[in-house]
């Protein structure tokens, strides 16, 4: 664990136990700049704790990327609560979650994230000032969803010569908050959408509502399409996918999408454009962000807009160097965070 926070920059993992509301959570820390961390809290069933930290600090380092290249005055934290079979009283656990953010007076501040809702923020709120995306701020899905859609427009542009989505072949991964407002915005662009969830109740919904075709989980890496838009869980993206993979272009809200860098080359190698995730998805953080500073939130569409226009920069530099865009949105990222440190 210590020697992936040495290579990440994490500079803290908190840990805490509640024997009496069975809370077992993690928060780590990113030690970019002298700024406060902010990052969503994943509540999921991990396979083992090692699974959960490494979760925790990888995302960490990437929320501090994703807050960078935003604009963003933050540096990057992650939470995780550990998942048991049975809760005895949700409340409470994100209460004492609340108590464990709220002892850090202030280094991080929560959001709601993957298993998540602006209603255990509520609760979360009980507890500590330091949360955002609760119900009375609204959550953050609509914006990451908004921003991604952006960031495809501008994929599109890329690599197909067009921002025109009317007749493209989405295929969409995971049909959360995101990836189903995701959806909603490209039927409206008139793309053609292929589907996938483990809930197969919200693949119905699409195929009713968007006349979206129905894809198995396993299938739909091998499945033509113009562009791969993964929206569920992180680690997609590794060389046995991306060696199957049938499309022009990978963009989706996923986090940590890519196994490893290399597999950005293999990407690139291949002809396959990628959105850095980091860059791609960074709406929801914007808008945590703006509202926990109680800016006017009608700000959040100008600071949206650059999504699409800062993927279009990593591109061109991108195209430029003969390298991946996921090597040049880190070179960015790095230069932002750390300056000239090495």
């Amino acid at each position: 664990m210590l020697a992936l926070m040495q290579r990440t920059r994490v500079e803290t993992v908190h840990l805490t136990v509640d024997p009496v509301t069975g809370l077992r959570a993690i928060i780590a820390v990113h030690a970019g700049r002298p700024l406060p961390a902010i990052g969503g809290c994943r509540y999921l069933a991990y396979p083992d704790d090692e699974s959960a930290l490494t979760d925790a600090i990888r995302l960490a380092e990437t929320m501090t990327y994703k807050a960078a290249l935003a604009g963003l005055p933050f540096n990057g934290g992650k939470a995780v609560i550990l998942r048991g079979p049975h809760v005895e009283d949700r409340a409470k656990l994100f209460e004492a979650f609340g108590r464990f953010v709220d002892s850090l007076q202030g280094r991080y501040i929560t959001a709601v994230d993957s298993g998540t809702s602006t209603a255990d923020m509520d609760c979360v709120a009980q507890a500590t000032k330091y949360v955002t995306s609760t119900t009375a701020a609204g959550d953050p899905s609509a914006h990451t969803a908004l921003g991604v859609f952006a960031g495809i427009r501008s994929t599109a542009m890329a690599r197909l010569g067009s921002d025109n989505l009317e007749g493209l072949r989405v295929a969409i991964q995971g049909l959360g908050h995101v990836g189903y407002s995701l959806a909603e915005h490209l039927y409206a662009a008139g793309a053609e959408l292929l589907v996938c969830d483990t809930d197969a109740g919200k693949v119905q919904l699409a195929v009713e509502q968007f006349n979206a075709r129905p894809i198995a989980g396993d299938a739909l890496p091998t499945t033509p399409c113009d562009i791969f838009a993964p929206c569920a869980n992180g680690g997609l993206l590794s060389p046995k996918t991306v060696a199957q993979l049938r499309c022009a272009a990978v963009a989706g809200s996923a986090n940590a999408q890519l196994t490893s860098l290399e597999v950005a080359d293999q990407l690139e190698s291949r002809g396959i454009l990628y959105a850095p995730d980091y860059v791609i998805n960074a709406g929801g953080l914007i808008q945590v962000a703006l509202q926990y500073q109680s800016v006017d939130l009608t700000a959040i569409a100008p600071h949206l807009s650059r999504i699409g226009a800062r993927l279009t920069d990593i591109y061109s530099q991108a195209q430029a160097t003969h390298r991946s865009p996921a090597r040049v949105a880190q070179e960015i990222a790095e230069r932002l965070v750390y300056g000239g440190e090495g």
